[in-house]
């Protein structure tokens, strides 16, 4: 077949260069099948030549809007027409446009987003284009990436992006990546390396970057250019895995990166469950991990296979359904994902076409062996995950992948378990299970081939069985039935061939299985048909409903409906002729023996005859369409039968057959045309509503079935399986694929007999209706209400039968929309239809009566609205429908995807799909032609059209008004420019002038602004002309009459206005010109000068007096329209200026609000720009080495050297960004230049331009200033108020801008703030002063001195004052005042902050605000104070051992910041901050009286500073109880875990921590106990394994029995949290195992029962395996002989301590135990025995018995779900003992 296809393709290859010109890059194949294909070439190419043309044109023009975008918009059309259908030259052109565009300084957002997307699209395949064919720039997407991402302007309110923004230039750069230049990645790692500092924010910005941008599918020749050093990123790790699969040798790290999976999936384990939220460790994706896992097997050395069997038997356990948590979803993901992507791996190793991507080497190419063992690994865990809570689709879609892979491994255990399911009726649940899991192996099964060849065998049983499923009261199982059914169907001919046994003798055993198998075909179909009848009998009407209910199908009715239809029509395709004629005759006597009601069962029959009629037309239709037509014209030969409101149901049920029946090939209709013809003449006239509505479907299946292009057939194989079973055996085509080259699709296109009939049923009946209604709507007949709705339901009805065949209507274009050099026309799509333009074009003609009628209608009775609704719905069609409605399509696009994903082949790859799924696609992509109506000209017809439609949009009633409106939105997206056409028309209702507009049209009015969800919003278009209109008019409304605020509707459609106004807002571009010669110049402020007068229009109505007593609501939207117009390329104008800063004092909170904002922003519109210069002189040192370095040490704060003279100050050199120079330097350090060449400071007012001038004036005047400080300092919510930024970004800009001309002024107000202990007083003047400081940055010497010298005592008062409520906001003040500031310009502050913070003054509590206040200060800046740090530590020890609680926490915060520098990173130098290490050991020396003695410690710390000096052993508990604060703080926030360290602590905590689980303990115990906890989660390096376990071996022999239990809990999550770095140490897996059974002997009963415990974990996990000498071991221990119970003397003390017997005894028992209990969910076959071995001891002297019965009740509760299949592991001697055992003995025997 490969050969015939490549011969047929090269030839067809070299025809198509022929006929296009070119060789295509990729187009798509399924338009060669379309009946037209011959003239798509012609149409293809001349579209392509208008877009290259005119795009060409447009980007010389400098026509951004309209002109490039209209083009690229009909690029992105053609693409997903056409595919990529244009040479290469063309593809790399567009690609290179397209980036240079995207690329435009300052492009409007929402442009570069759509252009990106495009761009997008064109790089999607990557394989079309190698690198030698295109390089793109990386830093471009760089610069615009950090212009959008990290805009410094954004917060401010003058820029606004769109959510999506962020995801988009995302996948854009993924999509630019493969063609980055080979000099990239060093750029990018020269770029990006002086941002790594692992203590500040831009280190997860760089990570991000590197993430993103560096390209890992360089070729392997290119590889020392690409890859050196990369930080720690699983995104990016698993790209360059994937990438470069076989070059890069991951073995040395498999064990850490597993160890670093398996933690990330938080699962719950130990006794004690404490999961902590470890910041760092834990956000993994599983996508990422899965496909690092995926590229990492295979290989020489298949380290990666057995780490990750051992991974999931690690966690198969938690697959279990009976256990549930968050965590349940990563896992299911990654059992999804997972095999999905191994065969992705494997289909690119050996199914793809090779391509200039970097191929995989053979030496790491997945082996036979290596897919075996992958597939063999997950089999266990997704068999549990099948009946798991979540439902069973991720098992189902990894059994899909696996039986790809592997079917003969994966399909026989899920049978396994589907046949009993089929077989209990108890558990529904695994019936759905099972079967939705068969759906997805479906394909396997059924193909078999030499893998599985058994396996087409076991089809026929499970169709059979599936039968008893179609049960009418179990709805989902009956549609898991159904969707089985119809999925195995889809695979196979029914055919019955046992014929073929006798005469063929070349069959294989299998093959002649199922030829005899074949044969009960026969029997399925109608087994399954009488199934089907059963179910329709049980849900009639009368049935189901009481006489009151509703006579529509419920939601359930209709899904199994579909349901019902779709399979039986799938069985009658597959069927061979002679079945089916069996099935038709059955169907035949049902439909018409009986008589349905039409509502439910009805439908569901005639479902089953239409099934039958599609399949073979001529016989059906034979049988059924005399049999109706005799029916109803006997029915109908009295009279008064047309005039009846109730019609008899046999009438009823005949017309819903004939028109279900009718919906079949329209040549098999023409035979039939003159009796169908009578009867519509008869019914359609008829009075009943129901009977003239069923009568309509006819004519309208009638006329579609006639007019219509559509496949006829669906069948799995070609032709029909009519041939002798000699020449062809149709079990050879079970399972077979599609071939897409040889579909040999029917086609029916309308023939000249059927568009002649077509046009003779609408002159006969259409004709005469549009006259009745006209001649109505001119007022010269009557007709009533019910007879319009019914003509208008005709017309309807032959609109959309007979739709395609219309030509569109036409008009002259309007002129003068918008002006353009480009011609911006239509393209018109051939689809199939020649229209005949001699005819009538019916479609003008039903628009014109139409119009008519509406205008008739809502002049004299407005009050029709059923008549309206159906006016609407033809308007509606009139514009768009061509023969297919948009929303039948997106459903059935859906469904399309939904059936192909669950049955396509991913592992031989492309298209390798059912013929049935091919043909649907086919057919959509012909509907997809017909429904592209993108860029349509907006003509004279669709004007008159949209203003009806507006008319109803703001009518009365508001159905009408909602339908009417979601027609006009639909119009609005389809017609180009036509917004602009409709915008006055809309807003003429909301003029204030008007006095006739009623309160429904100014409804009306504002719900056609506000748009639908999905459409355009027409008060918020991109479009300065449609903006300039609107908005002012929106605020103006609320002048008008009819606008009233008392009913709530309308205030919530003002609400929801302004809200969508803001949500989608996006900065609009003012100059639209690319950068060119003046010529253009013109262009660019032509948007300009909109800015300038839509102020002056909202400002005008801000002013008028009559607005002054409209409601406030106006005044608000007003300004919040003005806040959306601060930009940051054009300056507000001074009037705006004014008004803004007028209304900081605005009595309004909310205005008031918008000011503050606005006002900050003009601030920064109005920053005076400060050069920089480069500084020289940063020399590197010799290798890249992060940390303190000679040549960053200058950076450093240095107590000595500070800049205290004006000199000084002036010769320093300030580097305010905290992370230069940590990891490397910048190529330019950029560094502000001496202050004599930046702007002038301290302007006079002379000096000042306008703008700055208004705000001088405001904050000069004392009154405004005291206004403003008496409203800042306002109570908002009650102790929900924080630091607002907003006010701080206001103040630090008007100290900034205006240096510090106000101080004076505010000095008095904020001494008087500080004075005052209100927590709004304080949170004003906190914000002022961190505006200050921050404002100050460009000061001269003298005035920040004076600065400081105000500010140091106003601190120190805030600090004394300082209360619960304001302690947060100062921590922030400070922290914001320090923020990107070099620390030695804030010496002032921090000498102070360092005073004495714990002094005791003030009490505890305001020592710990001190220390919280200092540490914001000192946290942000990070590296560079190591003085100040160790001044503090030094400071800090001697009162480690204070008595308050809340000032110890402090203290313990404020150490791990200290602390936090002290990194062990590689390639980093010490750290000249305080380090871990040597403080550990001081704290140590202190804690000695605490580990020498034995006796327990006790916190009897009495709560007061008493002046005797306390023993050293209480000193010594009160600094152990900071220790743990500080331990229990830095576990979550150090990057790494200091753990030789930490270790020596570790004895003291075990020795506390208690081992019940009790709150009423002291603290000191709790924090030990979360202490120990959080430090067993913590990671592990390898060469620290041994280091923790000597620790833990010297407790292990500790004389207290708490230490010892505890020990065993850390061991359990030390161990599950580091498992791979721990199995890949063998020794470590001994000595644990060692100890552990060890600890089983221990005489303590508790801690021998939590070995046990720690056991069967180890050995559930699979950290140890159960072998023979240990069983062994166990067993002898079970035989130690205890000795005889004495008889004691009466007066003798009984004994209490067990014996060492005894204890030896117990161990052996709990050991089996421990086994027993480690696989709770299966029989292994070493278990019975063990049970046996257990079950003597049942009557041992206790604990031993004890030990026994739980371990058999846990036994018998984790088994006893799937006893059924366990039993089968015991002989029947064993099942005997068993049951004695687990059946509790009977209290009367």
């Amino acid at each position: 077949v490969w050969s015939r296809m490549r011969c047929g393709g090269g030839y067809f290859l070299f025809f198509r260069v022929l006929i296009v010109g070119f060789v295509s890059q990729k187009d798509i194949v399924y338009n060669k099948l379309l009946p037209y294909a011959d003239i798509l070439d012609d149409e293809s190419n001349v579209i392509l030549g208008q877009i290259k043309g005119n795009l060409g044109r447009a980007v010389q023009l400098r026509e951004i809007w309209p002109g490039v975008l209209f083009w690229t918009r009909k690029l992105s059309t053609y693409i997903r027409l056409y595919g990529r259908k244009f040479s290469k030259e063309d593809h790399v052109l567009f690609i290179k446009l397209l980036y240079e565009l995207i690329t435009i300084d300052k492009l409007e957002i929402s442009m570069m987003q759509g252009l990106a997307r495009l761009l997008i699209n064109l790089l999607k395949k990557t394989e079309l284009l190698s690198r030698e064919d295109l390089e793109l720039p990386w830093r471009p997407l760089y610069e615009l990436q950090d212009r959008i991402l990290y805009s410094k302007t954004e917060h401010l309110g003058l820029n606004w992006f769109p959510n999506s923004v962020e995801n988009v230039l995302k996948t854009l750069v993924k999509s630019c990546r493969p063609y980055f230049p080979e000099s990239a990645t060093q750029e990018m790692l020269e770029e990006w390396r002086p941002l790594l500092c692992p203590f500040d924010v831009t280190m997860q910005r760089a990570i991000g970057y590197l993430e993103l941008f560096l390209p890992t599918s360089l070729p392997p020749e290119l590889h020392h250019k690409g890859f050196s050093e990369i930080p720690h990123l699983v995104n990016l790790f698993a790209r360059l895995a994937n990438d470069n699969i076989g070059y890069i040798d991951w073995d040395p790290y498999i064990p850490k990166i597993f160890t670093r999976v398996l933690r990330s999936l938080n699962l719950p384990v130990g006794t004690s469950q404490m999961l902590v939220p470890r910041y760092l460790t834990n956000a993994y994706d599983v996508v990422h991990v899965v496909l690092w896992v995926s590229a990492l097997l295979g290989g020489p050395s298949k380290q990666a296979q057995a780490q990750l069997r051992g991974l999931f038997n690690s966690i198969t356990s938690f697959f279990h359904p009976s256990n549930h948590g968050r965590w349940l979803m990563k896992l299911m993901k990654l059992l999804q994902r997972l095999p999905a992507s191994v065969v992705r791996r494997l289909h690119r190793e050996r199914y793809r076409k090779p391509t200039w991507l970097t191929p995989v080497p053979d030496s790491h190419k997945l082996t036979e062996a290596d897919i075996t063992a992958f597939v063999e690994s997950m089999m266990q865990p997704v068999l549990l995950a099948m009946f798991s809570k979540t439902g069973s689709l991720d098992a189902a879609q990894a059994l899909q992948n696996l039986a790809l892979m592997r079917p003969e491994l994966v399909i026989p255990p899920v049978l396994e378990k589907t046949y009993p399911a089929m077989e209990t009726l108890t558990e529904p649940h695994q019936l759905t299970a099972t079967l939705s899991c068969m759906i997805g192996v479906a394909r396997s099964l059924v193909s078999g081939g030499q893998r599985f060849p058994e396996g087409p065998t076991h089809m026929l049983p499970l169709l059979m069985r599936a039968l008893p499923g179609v049960d009418p009261n179990d709805f989902s199982k009956c549609m898991i039935t159904f969707q089985f059914i119809a999925t195995f169907v889809t695979l196979v001919p029914l055919v019955d061939c046992s014929s073929a046994v006798h005469e063929r003798s070349d069959l294989t055993a299998v093959e002649r299985e199922m030829c005899s198998a074949s044969a009960e075909f026969e029997d399925f179909v109608l087994q399954f048909m009488d199934r089907c009848f059963a179910l329709i009998d049980s849900s009639t009407l009368e049935q189901t409903r009481e006489e009151t209910e509703t006579e529509k199908m419920t939601h359930l009715e209709s899904l199994v409906e579909l349901g019902l239809s779709s399979t039986f029509s799938t069985i009658l395709t597959q069927c061979s002729i002679d079945i089916f004629k069996v099935a038709l005759e059955k169907v035949f006597i049902f439909a018409t023996t009986n008589i349905f009601e039409t509502r439910v069962a009805g439908r569901m029959v005639a479902d089953m005859c239409r099934a039958a009629s599609k399949v073979h037309p001529a016989q059906s239709l034979k049988l059924l369409v005399p049999h109706c037509c005799n029916a109803i014209n006997q029915l109908t030969v009295n009279e008064e039968v047309l005039s009846e409101e109730e019609l008899d149901k046999e009438l009823l049920w005949n017309l819903q057959l004939l028109s279900e029946v009718t919906r079949v090939d329209g040549d098999k209709i023409l035979p039939y045309s003159t009796q169908l013809v009578q009867i519509l003449q008869l019914t359609l006239h008829l009075k009943c509503k129901q009977g003239y509505t069923l009568a309509c479907n006819l004519l309208h299946h009638i006329l579609r079935s006639t007019a219509l292009i559509y496949p006829t057939e669906y069948c799995s194989v070609p032709g029909s399986f009519q041939q002798p079973t000699q020449d062809y055996l149709p079990i050879k085509d079970w399972g077979r694929p599609g071939d897409l080259w040889n579909l040999h699709i029917q086609w029916h296109v309308p023939s000249v007999e059927e568009t002649r009939f077509v046009f003779y049923v609408l002159d006969l009946i259409l004709q005469p209706e549009l006259l009745r209604l006209q001649r109505y709507a001119q007022g010269e007949r009557d007709m009533t209400r019910d007879d319009v709705l019914q003509s208008l339901s005709i017309v309807q009805h032959c609109l959309l039968g007979a739709g395609s065949l219309f030509p569109p209507l036409r008009g002259e274009p309007i002129p003068e929309l918008v002006t353009s050099m480009v011609n911006l026309g239509e393209t018109n799509l051939f689809t199939g239809v020649s229209y005949d333009v001699s005819r009538e074009n019916y479609r003008d003609a039903i628009c014109r009566v139409m119009r008519q009628l509406l205008h008739h209608i809502l002049e004299h009775s407005e009050d029709d609205t059923k008549s309206l609704f159906s006016i609407i719905k033809i308007i509606s069609d009139l514009l768009h429908f061509k023969g297919s409605q948009k929303h039948e399509f997106d459903s059935r696009w859906k469904s399309f995807n939904l059936v192909k994903k669950s049955m396509e082949n991913r592992l031989h790859g492309r298209k390798q799909h059912i013929r049935a799924l091919l043909i649907d696609r086919v057919m959509l992509q012909h509907e997809l032609r017909k429904l592209t109506v993108e860029g349509c000209e907006y003509r004279s017809i669709h004007q008159e059209l949209m203003r009806d439609l507006l008319r109803l949009s703001t009518s009365t009633y508001s159905q009408v008004r909602s339908r009417a409106q979601s027609v006009l939105f639909t119009a609005l997206g389809t017609y180009n420019f036509c917004c602009r056409d409709v915008i006055p028309r809309v807003l003429e209702f909301l003029e204030p002038d008007r006095s006739d507009v009623t309160q429904q049209q100014f409804k009306g009015a504002l719900y056609c602004l506000l748009g639908n969800h999905s459409g355009v919003c027409l008060a918020n278009l991109h479009d300065w002309d449609c903006i300039t209109l609107t908005w002012p008019a929106i605020v103006r409304s609320g002048l008008s009459s009819a606008m009233s605020l008392e009913k709530p509707s309308i205030v919530r459609l003002f609400d929801d206005l302004a809200d969508k106004i803001h949500r989608q807002y996006e900065t609009i571009g003012i100059d639209f010109a690319v950068r060119v010669s003046s010529c253009l110049s013109i262009g660019q402020n032509y948007h300009y000068n909109h800015l300038v007068p839509l102020f002056q229009n909202v400002f005008h109505l801000l002013n008028t007096p009559a607005l002054c007593c409209r409601p406030w609501k106006f005044e608000h939207i007003a300004i919040g329209f003005m806040s959306l117009l601060l930009r940051d390329d054009h300056p507000l104008p001074s009037p705006a200026v004014l008004f803004f800063v007028k209304s900081l004092n605005h009595d309004s909170l909310l205005v008031r609000k918008v000011a503050i904002s606005a006002v900050a922003g003009i601030m920064k519109q109005l920053k005076r720009p400060h050069r920089k210069v480069p500084v020289s002189g940063m020399k590197e040192m010799a290798g890249l080495i992060a940390g303190d370095r000679p040549d960053n040490q200058w950076l450093q704060y240095n107590s000595s050297s500070l800049p205290r003279t004006q000199q000084d100050w002036e010769g320093c050199t300030f580097v305010e960004k905290t992370h230069w120079g940590y990891y490397s330097w910048p190529q330019k350090l950029m560094m502000y230049a001496p202050s004599e060449e930046q702007p002038k400071q301290g302007l006079t007012r002379e000096e000042m331009t306008e703008r700055e001038q208004i705000i001088y004036d405001h904050f000069s005047d004392p009154g405004f200033i005291n206004q403003l400080i008496e409203f800042l300092s306002l109570e908002d919510r009650k102790g929900k108020d924080k630091f607002s930024p907003r006010r701080f970004c206001l103040f630090k800009g008007l100290f900034r801008n205006f240096n510090d001309a106000f101080l004076p002024l505010l000095k008095p107000h904020m001494e008087r703030l500080v004075a005052d202990t209100h927590e709004s007083k304080q949170r004003c003047v906190a914000e002022i002063t961190s505006g200050l400081i921050r404002g100050s940055k460009h000061w001269s010497y003298g005035k920040v001195e004076s600065l400081w010298e105000l500010l140091c005592p106003l601190i120190r008062t805030a600090l004394n004052n300082i209360t619960v409520e304001t302690y947060a906001d100062w921590g922030t003040c400070i922290a914001t005042a320090c923020e990107s500031r070099d620390p030695r310009k804030l010496h002032w502050l921090f000498e102070m902050l360092m005073e004495s913070p714990v002094n005791g003054e003030g009490g505890s509590f305001v020592d710990a605000c001190r220390l919280y206040v200092l540490q914001g200060g000192l946290a942000q800046q990070e590296w560079r104070v190591p003085e100040l740090l160790h001044r503090l530590l030094q400071y800090l020890e001697p009162k480690l051992t204070q008595v308050y609680k809340n000032v110890r926490e402090r203290i313990g915060s404020v150490l791990t910041y200290i602390f936090m520098i002290d990194v062990n990173l590689p390639y980093t130098q010490p750290t000249a901050s305080p380090r871990i290490k040597e403080f550990t050991e001081r704290i140590l020396l202190r804690l000695k009286p605490l580990t020498e003695g034995d006796e327990e410690i006790q916190n009897h710390v009495v709560e007061e500073n008493d002046v005797g000096e306390q023993d050293e052993r209480t000193q010594a508990i009160k600094l152990l109880k900071t220790v743990l604060k500080w331990l229990m703080a830095s576990a979550g926030r150090s990057f790494s875990t200091a753990v030789p360290e930490q270790l020596q602590l570790l004895p003291l905590l075990f020795k506390i921590a208690p081992v019940e689980n009790d709150d009423s303990y002291d603290e000191l115990k709790r924090d030990a106990k979360t202490c120990l906890s959080l430090m067993s989660q913590g990671l592990l390096y390898t060469e620290q394994i041994p280091l923790v376990l000597s620790v833990i071996f010297q407790i292990a022999g500790s004389s207290s029995w708490h230490a010892r239990y505890t020990v065993l809990t850390y061991l359990q999550i030390m161990v599950f949290y580091n498992l791979f770095t721990f199995m890949s140490d063998q020794g470590a897996v001994n000595d644990v195992r060692a100890l552990v059974i060890r600890l089983l002997e221990d005489e303590q009963l508790e801690v021998r029962e939590m070995a046990a415990t720690t056991l069967s974990g180890f050995l559930q996990c699979n950290f140890l395996s159960i072998e023979g000498p240990m069983q062994s071991h166990f067993e002898a221990l079970c035989k130690t002989r205890l000795p005889k119970k004495r008889k004691r003397e009466l007066g003798s003390v009984v004994d209490t301590i067990p014996s060492g017997d005894l204890v030896r005894r117990h161990a052996g028992v709990l050991g089996l135990s421990a086994c027993i209990l480690s696989s709770p969910y299966d029989v292994p076959s070493w278990m019975p025995q063990l049970l046996m071995n257990l079950s003597v001891h049942l009557n041992d002297t206790q604990p031993i018995e004890m030990s026994v019965k739980k371990t058999l009740s846990n036994f018998r509760r984790t088994h006893h779900d799937n006893w059924q299949e366990h039993k089968q592991q015991f002989t029947d001697d064993q099942l005997l003992v068993l049951t004695d055992l687990l059946v509790s003995p009977c209290y009367y025997a």
